[in-house]
């Protein structure tokens, strides 16, 4: 949003819009937790959510989605405008529908695809400034697209028997060790290489720059250092969490670069 307005925008337009936001990441991670409640129950990482417990019912569940689903639509068509509200919607529905119910269960691409829904953010946060999309938040979108894979297969590495337990089949379940920290690297190199293009067409400024390089850098010597890993004794731990980890400090540090950028005069 502070890239869009070239400075800081309304104050109150950026808390609708997080607010808006944040119903409808709500929205779609509690519709999920209904869907994969029976999958849940037989994975150390989420057999304690609330669906699986008993805590809270599946229709208890799925009114409390549809009611963040509708808030989040509401709020951003009144707050902002009818880009940003739809673009939530689309949010909601791709990782419920195309996510959760299609890819996840049926095929090693899953989280490649599935993954365009955590990308809309970038797009929801630039159409409530500018009513409009640009070049900019599609290159930021293609970087949260890239990112997403060596982000999370590092974490289904980690969980890989879990998943194996339920069939889903994540890329690290149905695919050895170093074909996935192969597939790591490649994507942690477009990542780094689609961050670099929002250098000429924004444009951006040296903090950017050194942010996105350096960082860029750290992310690569993981992604490689997991594959020395893979590949050598260590293949019983490999320790892949140290790139799932590296890869948030990664994109938690471009994203502000991002936003203290264009605050700067040079």
């Amino acid at each position: 949003m502070i890239l869009a307005h070239g400075g800081i925008p309304s104050l109150w337009l950026v808390l609708w819009t997080l607010v808006g936001g944040s119903l409808s990441a709500g929205s779609a991670n509690a519709y999920n937790m209904v869907i994969d409640r029976d999958i849940d129950a037989h994975m150390g990482r989420t057999n304690n959510r609330p669906l699986v417990t008993g805590e809270v019912s599946a229709r208890e569940a799925l009114v409390f989605a549809t009611a963040l689903a509708m808030g989040s639509v509401a709020l951003l068509w009144w707050a902002t405008n009818w880009l940003a509200a739809v673009l939530s919607l689309a949010a909601i529905l791709f990782y419920v529908f195309v996510y959760t119910m299609w890819l996840k269960r049926r095929s090693e691409q899953n989280i490649i695809w599935g993954g365009i829904a955590g990308c809309f953010p970038v797009l929801i946060g630039w159409a409530a400034v500018t009513g409009s999309l640009a070049w900019e938040p599609i290159i930021l979108f293609l970087v949260v697209f890239l990112w997403t894979p060596p982000h999370y297969w590092p974490l289904s590495m980690k969980y890989r028997d879990d998943y194996a337990g339920v069939n889903v089949p994540m890329l690290a379940v149905v695919r050895p060790a170093p074909i996935v920290g192969v597939q790591i690297i490649l994507y942690a190199w477009a990542t780094v290489a689609a961050s670099l293009m929002l250098i000429p067409v924004a444009p951006m400024g040296i903090v950017y720059t050194v942010v996105a390089v350096g960082a860029g850098a750290w992310f690569l010597v993981e992604s490689h250092k997991l594959f020395g890993r893979v590949i050598t004794e260590e293949t019983v731990d490999p320790k892949p969490m140290r790139v799932f980890h590296s890869s948030i400090s990664y994109l938690t540090l471009l994203f502000i670069a991002v936003g203290v950028d264009p605050l700067l005069p040079w």
